[in-house]
């Protein structure tokens, strides 16, 4: 008997372990599948929304084919439509702000992280953070209403009088006799106009400075405090600390962060429509009024009919196609940068 009931009890214990084990799996098993879920909601979403905008904007794309991409015209009253203009002030509005963005938000980030005594990184973080909700709109009309006025009145015809060919006060710059084609990126045939592609590259850089500064901030936080105390123990300034440990360090995440901030650019809608013009006249002037991807949209997807609403989704599709290229090349980059870090 007493032999019986020892056989039995491993028995149960077995059993009972079993019954652990098969309800762990099949737990398992779910919490993958609703990851997956989660994952595959986010692949429908995005193929949806791009499928959906190509499958509209077929008419555009049958009718004017790919003299869509390359034509500068936009007509609504003969229809008539082409992406050259919005594509080229997409592109060149993001490429102002990244360039005056990028050294700007590495400034505060490493200021944050290296220089400033810890009374001030608090407010200054909070600063950047409030910066980063303030909606949109509100950037748009403080560009309207205060910085394009400043941009013409002091930012352009300075730029005029100096790049340009035809500058306000009549005189010719000895670089621009020089250096003739440097005079196509700077002419304007309205010298004190504010608003244009330089005005909505300066606005949108105000607004991406805030992400990615605050990603290069917490990457460089991340840089082992070993590593720096031992440049600094062999008399490395700062500026060596910070070009030979912690950019090394922290490349990767840093031009992560400087692509998350050019998605934010290429798509960002209000603030750009209020302040780059609105106009569909091809130039490569940065002073030049021009129109973006989005702006197009948002100022006439609401009175479109026919084939200017299929020209307007076949513009969403394209807006699409840019950023994924983008993000794309950010992909090729950080791995290209993987490979020769040996990771």
């Amino acid at each position: 008997m007493h032999a019986t009931v020892s056989n039995a009890v491993p028995s149960a214990e077995r059993a009972a372990e079993a019954a652990r084990n098969a309800k762990d799996t099949r737990d398992d098993r779910i919490f993958a599948w609703i990851l997956k879920g989660c994952a595959l909601i986010v692949l429908l979403a995005l193929v949806g929304a791009a499928g959906s905008t190509l499958w509209l904007g077929s008419d555009a794309f049958h009718t004017f084919g790919f003299g869509f991409l390359t034509s500068a015209a936009w007509d609504p009253s003969n229809d008539q439509y082409g992406a050259l203009v919005p594509i080229m002030g997409t592109i060149g509005t993001a490429f102002i702000a990244l360039l005056f963005a990028v050294p700007v938000s590495f400034g505060i980030a490493l200021f944050l992280t290296e220089i400033a005594p810890q009374w001030l990184r608090g407010p200054v973080s909070s600063a950047i953070e409030l910066l980063a909700g303030i909606p949109s709109i509100i950037y748009g009309m403080w560009g309207l209403f205060i910085f394009a006025p400043f941009v013409a009145e002091h930012i352009k015809p300075w730029l005029m009088n100096n790049f340009s060919a035809d500058p306000p006060d009549g005189q010719v710059s000895w670089l621009v006799t020089h250096v003739p084609g440097i005079a196509k990126f700077f002419s304007s045939e309205y010298p004190f106009f504010g608003a244009g592609v330089l005005t909505a590259g300066l606005v949108l850089a105000v607004m991406i400075i805030p992400f990615i500064s605050s990603v290069m901030r917490e990457v460089f936080q991340t840089v082992p405090t070993r590593l720096k105390e031992s440049a600094y123990a062999l008399g490395s300034s700062t500026w060596e600390v910070v070009w030979d440990i912690v950019v090394p360090y922290t490349r990767t995440a840093v031009i992560g962060g400087v692509f998350l901030g050019l998605g934010r650019a290429l798509g960002e809608t209000m603030a750009v429509a209020f302040v780059l013009g609105n106009t569909f006249k091809f130039s490569l002037s940065f002073l030049e009024t021009s129109s973006s991807i989005a702006s197009t949209i948002a100022n006439q997807f609401g009175e479109a009919q026919g084939l200017q609403r299929s020209a307007l989704m076949a513009l969403a599709f394209l807006l699409f196609v840019v950023t994924f290229i983008v993000l794309l090349i950010a992909r090729l980059m950080l791995r290209r940068l993987a490979t020769k870090e040996g990771k």
